[in-house]
């Protein structure tokens, strides 16, 4: 692919997810990312969408509370 053109596929992908998506950034301590992301594979997920049921089951419990 041509510099030029993947450079602006590039651009146009990050200028729709700037409309798109929030962005959260999470941090953990040195060796947890590992666990977490082994977790998530283990689960059939990737480490963004296993975050996601997260938030959303944790969430989800707190308005039953």
């Amino acid at each position: 692919m041509d510099v030029n053109k993947a450079k602006a596929s590039t651009a146009a992908k990050n200028r729709y997810n700037a409309k798109a998506y929030d962005s959260l950034r999470v941090v953990v301590k040195k060796g947890r990312k590992a666990e977490i992301q082994a977790h998530a594979e283990a689960m059939g997920e990737s480490l963004n969408a296993f975050v996601g049921r997260a938030i959303n089951e944790a969430m989800e419990r707190d308005r039953q509370q």
